[in-house]
């Protein structure tokens, strides 16, 4: 997998966890302060898109993850 794919896949899987644990008519329901995470993930997939700048990118570029399309 590269980079982009891993962050895309990481972003997915946070949003969808936390909307899990942060909506009151889910089992998994634990506080509504889960829907901030959704929140910021979503900011910065929207931060990310303009600026081209992504910090999981960047650690995973250091781990050696190959990058591009």
């Amino acid at each position: 997998m590269t980079s982009w794919q891993i962050v895309r896949l990481f972003a997915g899987t946070l949003i969808l966890v936390s909307l899990a644990l942060g909506t009151p008519g889910s089992p998994l329901y634990a506080s509504s302060w889960w829907l901030a995470l959704t929140a910021f993930v979503g900011a910065n997939l929207v931060q990310s898109a303009f600026t081209c700048w992504c910090p999981l990118e960047i650690i995973l570029r250091k781990f050696g993850v190959r990058g591009g399309c």
